[in-house]
């Protein structure tokens, strides 16, 4: 699927949800008074909206009414604020979703705001225990590393201000002070942090020595199946091959951690058109160069090596390399 297949698909998605049909429907907080439930409130769309209109103002407005500190509906031990948990948190996962059609500081901002809403209905209402619950989807969608829509700039925004929030226990807000400050490495935008490698052969190598229109940093580990499967699609891919061969791409991929003859084991069944080594100086998790939580780790640079993807899902490190290749 290429990138905009994903945005399509995000914002269909979206309207299957939310039952909008892109079309919009009436106002409807979803009550069902019999049963003191509701569904996750659906915002109207003003029908003279169009395009990526709607789908401005679906963001901007998709916590309005469930956030509403004028009404407060039943809690318990699966129902938030009139809905059931699970229903919430499909609802995160749709709002996370969408983030992806936007802009990043659209999508930074829109977050911003919606922790803002949920602090505020949270003074109002302690007893839904909403803030960590929702805090706990909004983890598990942006920051969990196994989450196919995980993206630390998006948490960013949101992090930050439970590091400074007064809802948040005061050495809850010291962890998520850490996490802001690494979520903040290599930010989309900005220059990748730089660092030393040496290669099977013994020749040491920069991040920045490598040229290239685009380079694909891959962060891999010896027996990693994960990592096998990432090697296996761009290995086959004729397209990304291609784009090696004129170099327009380079593959850097980088083993971080200390079982260095492990590594030399397996490093020859590396594609030798890549640029494979080893962290020489153990710096990228010492020194905290890079936000590495999980192996394996992709991001996409350009050819000034400044950061074009951060920790990006398989799919869509590789969709946007075949869309270079079109």
């Amino acid at each position: 699927m290429k990138i905009n297949g994903i945005r399509t698909a995000a914002i269909f998605f979206i309207c299957l949800y939310m039952a909008y049909g892109c079309a919009g429907n009436k106002k409807n907080d979803g009550r069902n008074p019999s049963s003191g439930l509701r569904a996750f409130p659906q915002t109207e769309i003003p029908s003279m909206l169009s395009g990526r209109d709607r789908v401005d103002y679906l963001i901007d407005h998709y916590w309005d009414i469930y956030l509403d500190t004028s009404k407060i509906y039943q809690s318990d031990s699966t129902v938030v604020n009139g809905v059931r948990k699970t229903d919430l948190e499909k609802a995160v996962g749709a709002y996370v979703t969408l983030l992806d059609v936007e802009s990043p500081l659209y999508a930074e901002k829109s977050v911003s705001e919606m922790f803002d809403k949920l602090e505020s209905f949270s003074k109002s209402d302690t007893s839904s225990h909403m803030f960590d619950i929702v805090t706990g989807y909004i983890q598990k969608y942006l920051y969990d590393p196994n989450s196919p829509v995980r993206n630390e700039d998006y948490y960013l925004p949101y992090v930050t201000k439970l590091s400074k929030s007064s809802s948040v226990d005061g050495s809850l807000r010291k962890s998520y002070a850490y996490d802001a400050r690494m979520c903040a490495l290599n930010r989309i935008g900005t220059p990748a942090a730089d660092f030393e490698f040496t290669d099977l052969k013994g020749k040491v190598r920069t991040l920045y020595s490598i040229k290239a229109d685009y380079t694909l940093l891959f962060f891999s580990n010896p027996g990693c199946n994960a990592c096998k499967s990432i090697t296996d699609a761009l290995e086959s891919d004729t397209r990304i091959n291609d784009l090696i061969k004129k170099k327009k791409l380079a593959i850097v991929n980088v083993y971080i951690d200390l079982e260095r003859d492990k590594w030399r084991a397996f490093a020859a069944s590396y594609p030798e058109s890549w640029y494979n080594g080893y962290d020489n100086k153990y710096i990228i998790r010492t020194d905290v160069l890079y936000n590495v939580r999980a192996i394996p780790s992709l991001y996409i640079l350009d050819k000034n090596k400044n950061v074009i993807m951060k920790d990006a899902p398989q799919e869509k490190a590789l969709s946007y390399l075949d869309n270079i290749a079109e």
